[in-house]
């Protein structure tokens, strides 16, 4: 069994208001499987499972609203050296572009910055939904 890193894209869908932005949260979850596309269906499945309004008492801003899976973003194979993740073992990255040297400094400080998610994986919509990912297995560096 190899583990998994599945980005799972997750966004707020108000009721009974339009909306002018759109909550997204990118949750990133452990996954075990014993291939690739075993850990993309289980990560598919645990996304759909986080779908919906708490029985009706879900809010957003005091808004009724609901949570929507939009798809696996990415999935990668951990790199580790054994087989059960431990302390220090990388389960996922986020490859970025930056414009300047000032900026990398101020999103390692958590301050507000314009980047490029520049994540080169594949897309591929396999939920018949909003599913956007397909990933491949990352090669250690």
């Amino acid at each position: 069994m190899s583990w998994y890193a599945a980005h799972l894209v997750m966004f707020v869908e108000f009721k009974d208001t339009v909306q002018e932005q759109h909550p997204v949260w990118e949750n990133i979850v452990l996954i075990g499987a014993a291939s690739e596309e075993e850990a993309f269906e289980k990560a598919e499945r645990h996304g759909r499972s986080a779908e919906g309004d708490e029985c009706g008492s879900f809010r957003w801003g005091k808004k009724p609203a609901q949570w929507v899976f939009a798809g696996v973003r990415k999935l990668t194979e951990c790199a580790m050296l054994s087989d059960v993740p431990g302390d220090g073992t990388e389960i996922s990255f986020n490859e970025l572009e930056l414009a300047s040297r000032e900026d990398v400094r101020k999103l390692a400080q958590g301050k507000p910055v314009q980047v490029t998610l520049a994540d080169r994986f594949p897309t591929t919509s396999r939920s018949g939904a909003d599913a956007e990912s397909k990933a491949r297995k990352r090669k250690p560096a």
